[in-house]
């Protein structure tokens, strides 16, 4: 599959609006927010650096089904640390892969030292139909003979 384009172009259509929480929140507030903003996963920030993240998969799994209370649980105990990340100048076809391979969901944005966003499988999947929308409205006026190359 021919995917063109890099995780910046993603970032400038979706934006770059990072939700984040602190290691100390509840996770109780975590998910609050995660529903606040329509969110799968919030970037965990302490001291202006990337810890970790925190998903509705780490609360299922590591809350839930664990047995904790949301409301006395840290974020810093559940959240994932061992994170993928990736530059803005990362291919779209790679990104797809990784997440695919990794099974994750979320893939946070850092060029050098700066935080840049997140991208989630939801956004590289929108921007793969999207392609794919152009080239067949390419295709469509080439066969229809507005092709003017």
């Amino acid at each position: 599959m021919d995917v063109s384009g890099t995780i910046d172009a993603i970032l400038g259509q979706k934006g770059s609006e990072i939700f984040s929480v602190s290691p100390d929140a509840t996770v109780f507030e975590a998910i609050e927010l995660m529903a606040n903003k329509n969110v799968g996963a919030l970037l965990v920030l302490g001291d202006g650096r990337l810890l970790g993240m925190i998903s509705e998969r780490d609360y299922t799994r590591k809350v839930m089904l664990r047995g904790k209370r949301s409301r006395e649980t840290q974020v810093r105990e559940i959240m994932s640390s061992d994170l993928t990340i990736v530059t803005s100048r990362e291919p779209v076809e790679n990104c797809l892969r990784m997440m695919t391979d990794k099974r994750i969901r979320h893939l946070p944005v850092v060029d050098g030292e700066t935080l840049r966003g997140v991208i989630s499988i939801g956004d590289l999947v929108k921007w793969v139909i999207a392609s794919q929308s152009a080239a067949i409205a390419h295709l469509e006026s080439y066969i229809a003979g507005g092709y003017s190359g």
